[in-house]
């Protein structure tokens, strides 16, 4: 089952989306993030979206704009994809390889809940960037709590997927990732997620012996193939990323944990790192993003300009007196 977030005479609503496109509004239901908290799981929200089926059909999605399908609590970005990390290391210090500590467990950053875009919204340029990327991966979505989770019981905690663009402000990254800390201002303008979200059952046909799923992800630049890749590429499952992302502290319905960037062209970065050079280019406004996932859909946002950065002095080199 498919689930949209749109908004339609200026009202938002959540409603499932049937393979035609017709949307089914689920009676009352504005936010998809706390249906997730109310109907605790995958049972209840396909019970929620058959019930909506029983009434009479919404708008047709052409005729809404789609937001993203929830407003997640929290945001966990992973990388899991060993060739994504040979080329960006690559792109950004001529590092080769992968460190043999990212094999010790599945690293994250928190990214930003507050900056989240639909399909077809205009992605603004970061102020002070001029290496705007995009990155393809997959976001799983949470709709039960947990802690402290085994990957077995992380199965049922997770209740679907969606696309998931990680807009990358990749000079801004370089620069403040040397101080130790980050990602900061290098992510923190756009996260795309959508169109929909696509039930976990759905997309149980294509789980492989070694539990990944095997989807076929591609990405284009205003209508060029620039990368292509399977999901079942990644060396975790999202249950186990479920379970190492509980580990200490507990997920929460809504959350949604990104699969990080796939490989072979998931982003520019990887391709200038493999290439020697910025080719393609940094995308700049009018520039169009296309993200398919297979069995989720195709993602699709164009690049604007931003705006100024807000000036800010330097940090004071101070003389160190003491009480």
């Amino acid at each position: 089952m498919r689930f949209a977030a749109y908004e339609h005479r200026h009202r938002p609503r959540v409603a499932v989306v049937e393979d035609d496109g017709t949307l089914y509004p689920l009676p009352g239901v504005t936010s998809l993030t706390a249906l997730l908290a109310e109907t605790d799981g995958l049972p209840g929200l396909l019970a929620a979206g058959r019930a909506a089926l029983d009434v009479p059909p919404g708008p047709h999605v052409t005729d809404v704009r789609l937001l993203p399908p929830l407003r997640p609590p929290s945001v966990r970005d992973f990388v899991t994809f060993e060739e994504h990390v040979e080329g960006v290391r690559r792109s950004v210090d001529g590092t080769s390889g992968v460190p043999e500590q990212w094999y010790a467990a599945p690293t994250f950053y928190f990214t930003n809940p507050h900056a989240l875009y639909g399909h077809g919204d205009g992605i603004p340029v970061p102020p002070g960037s001029a290496a705007l990327d995009f990155e393809l991966e997959v976001g799983a979505v949470i709709g039960r709590e947990g802690a402290d989770l085994t990957p077995g019981q992380a199965r049922d905690r997770i209740v679907g997927y969606t696309v998931f663009n990680d807009w990358s402000a990749r000079d801004l990254q370089s620069a403040e990732m040397k101080v130790g800390l980050g990602p900061c201002k290098g992510k923190d303008t756009a996260t795309t997620l959508g169109p929909y979200l696509v039930t976990a059952d759905e997309l149980e046909p294509h789980r492989d012996a070694d539990g990944f799923l095997r989807l076929a992800l591609t990405a284009e630049v205003n209508g060029t193939k620039v990368g292509e890749d399977l999901l079942s590429n990644m060396s975790w499952t999202f249950e186990e990323m479920t379970a190492y992302a509980s580990r200490g502290t507990r997920v929460v319905p809504g959350d949604v944990l990104g699969s990080g960037t796939c490989g072979n062209g998931g982003c520019l970065a990887e391709l200038w790192g493999r290439r020697g050079a910025q080719d393609p280019p940094p995308l700049k406004p009018g520039d169009t993003v296309s993200l398919t996932v297979e069995g989720i859909g195709t993602l699709t946002n164009t690049v604007v300009p931003g705006v100024a950065p807000v000036p800010l002095p330097a940090g004071r080199r101070r003389t160190r007196n003491r009480p």
